[in-house]
């Protein structure tokens, strides 16, 4: 359950056909579990907020129940890995890292919930600035290191002496912005915002996760038993506060770059700090865009 970072020739490290049928099992009641990506929109909607440039064709990928909402006139495109999630707005079935999209579609494209449970996460980024006109931009969001503490903690306890893989492997914030620049993002910005959450028990902690179609599709998994299970409520119920609610952590990681234009900056010497997000996000005030 160690953080990594997935590299160009990654292993299937998810079980796709469990992604999709996961997928299509949270969508008839998702809007009851969908405060995390909700949470994500809202960010990449001030970031979106900060940027004086119109955006004619846009990708939501990644698209859930189609909530995001789009600039006024704009064109958007929804695609989605599950398939009842990609029909319900119209979209597309496709996994994040096998787009079927062609070269120079989109000027914007944005993914909120998704980009964890991808097995090739360099190439889908890749794929993504391929998909992307010059200068257009990149809005990212998903959970990155450090999430779900608590619940690491509980399954740790109650299978202290033969630990299983139940976790997804988690991308720090740090590498997150480098694999930015290795998918040749200009301008590249990753930054992270904390949401605390409190919960009566573990049951309700596994409803939210199954209702946002974020349970272990890990390709190599084991089952949970029934007595790892009450184990492991019990020990997610002992780290509970005065007021019986156990605190989990998301920490959800922001992405933000651009597609490489002559008309931009210069990038900063390699192993300086990489560019603000007020700069990656504010350029085009500068220039008068």
């Amino acid at each position: 359950m160690s953080d990594i970072v997935s590299e160009n020739s990654a292993p299937e490290i998810f079980d796709r056909a469990a992604r999709r049928v996961r997928r299509d099992r949270a969508a008839p009641g998702y809007a009851e579990h969908d405060f995390l990506r909700a949470t994500m929109l809202d960010g990449i909607a001030e970031r979106l907020d900060a940027v004086t440039r119109d955006f004619a064709d846009i990708l939501d990928l990644g698209c859930f129940d189609g909530a995001f909402t789009p600039p006024p006139g704009a064109r958007v495109a929804r695609c989605d890995a599950g398939f009842a999630f990609a029909a319900k707005p119209g979209g597309v079935q496709a996994d994040e890292d096998r787009l079927p999209f062609a070269d120079a579609s989109f000027d914007l494209v944005v993914s909120a919930g998704v980009l964890d449970q991808v097995n090739d996460l360099p190439g889908a980024l890749s794929l993504i600035r391929r998909v992307l006109r010059p200068d257009g931009l990149f809005l990212g969001a998903f959970v990155g290191a450090g999430s779900l503490p608590a619940l690491r903690s509980a399954l740790r306890s109650a299978e202290s002496e033969r630990p299983a893989a139940r976790l997804h492997p988690q991308i720090d914030v740090r590498s997150a912005g480098d694999l930015l620049m290795r998918a040749g993002f200009a301008l590249p910005v990753a930054d992270v915002e904390t949401l605390d959450v409190g919960y009566r028990d573990l049951g309700r902690l596994f409803g939210d996760l199954r209702g946002m179609a974020a349970g272990n599709i890990l390709a190599q998994r084991r089952p949970l038993v029934s007595a790892t299970v009450g184990r492991t409520a019990a020990a997610f119920a002992g780290a509970s506060d005065d007021r019986g609610r156990t605190h989990e952590t998301f920490q959800i990681v922001f992405l933000t770059g651009w597609s490489p234009d002559p008309s931009q900056p210069k990038p900063a010497k390699r192993g300086s700090a990489t560019a603000s997000l007020g700069a990656a996000l504010g350029r085009h005030d500068q220039s008068g865009d």
